[in-house]
């Protein structure tokens, strides 16, 4: 990209399709993440609709009033041995100004963010679904559009599968950690690479620069209901007209990646390993915490 292509999407975009100063990819799709809550069952619990948790505190508090007033679980914990296990704690990461590794390449898992984060969730799962170790995000969605479920982490496509349900629901910023600097949430994007030694490396860079200029990347985004990658007009004109579309992207700004490390799967593992041990009472999170910055350490 030139620099006034990557100047024209929102911040970090860029970044995330690139090392050490090589783009390795075109953005092509764009995740972030927003709390979804029930308001028939904060009304049910004694609790206000109309106001969603703002801080972790409130975030717990709101799903045992829920858990012990209702005949629905408070909130979604996603523990199953899948990849958004790993995603999931990563929006507790970054609602606490916490980070997994640093730009030198430094493992900081083991901090005082990152434990709160973990203690967090550990608190929370008290109110949680039934075994959370066997569920991953979609099936956390699934009790949640079933009206069984108060409150969930989940991306802008849950907003069309929200359009049929029986029962109220809101949008709104992750609940924030002490350590917040401003709201976080998981920056994902999913991009186009074009490989060497095919001969065509020129036109295959033209057509995905063509199919994600900013006419046709808006329309994929508006058919997908993604995140958009690029403010403008049309993005003020799609907030104006729905208002559930603004955490999705006051969030940006202090939002975090998913870590950069030589080897994915190990990284997936070790904190799925974490998470797991820490929702099912195997381990503590200060000892979960350390014991997976060491296990890291051999794949940054």
């Amino acid at each position: 990209m030139t620099d006034a292509e990557k100047a024209a999407y929102y911040n970090y975009i860029p970044d995330t399709v690139s090392f050490d100063g090589t783009q390795w990819g075109s953005p092509v799709a764009f995740s972030t993440k927003a709390l979804y809550w029930n308001k028939d069952l904060f009304t049910e619990a004694g609790l206000d609709p109309e106001k969603p948790p703002m801080t972790w505190a409130e975030e717990i508090a709101d799903a045992k009033a829920i858990a012990e007033k209702t005949d629905a679980a408070g909130f979604g914990v996603v523990a199953k041995t899948f990849d958004n296990t790993m995603h999931q704690f990563l929006h507790w990461v970054y609602t606490n100004g916490g980070s997994v590794i640093d730009a030198d390449g430094n493992i900081t898992l083991d901090s005082k963010n990152n434990l709160e984060a973990l203690t967090a969730l550990k608190e929370i799962t008290a109110y949680a679904e039934e075994g959370p170790t066997a569920y991953e995000q979609n099936e956390v969605r699934a009790i949640f559009l079933d009206g069984k479920l108060g409150m969930i982490h989940a991306a802008s496509g849950t907003r069309n599968l929200l359009a049929d349900v029986p029962f109220n629901w809101g949008v709104a910023l992750l609940p924030l950690g002490p350590e917040a600097k401003g709201p976080g949430t998981l920056l994902i994007t999913d991009s186009m690479a074009v490989f060497k030694g095919t001969g065509y490396e020129d036109k295959a860079v033209d057509l995905a620069k063509f199919l994600t200029n900013p006419e046709n990347q808006a329309a994929y985004e508006e058919e997908q209901g993604l995140t958009p990658l690029r403010p403008g007009p049309a993005v003020d004109a799609m907030v104006a007209a729905d208002a559930t579309w603004k955490p999705f992207l006051d969030s940006i700004e202090y939002g975090g990646p998913e870590p950069l490390l030589t080897d994915y799967v190990g990284l997936q593992n070790t904190m799925i390993e974490m998470v797991q041990s820490v929702v099912t009472g195997a381990a503590e999170p200060q000892d979960a915490l350390t014991k997976a910055a060491n296990a890291l350490e051999e794949y940054k």
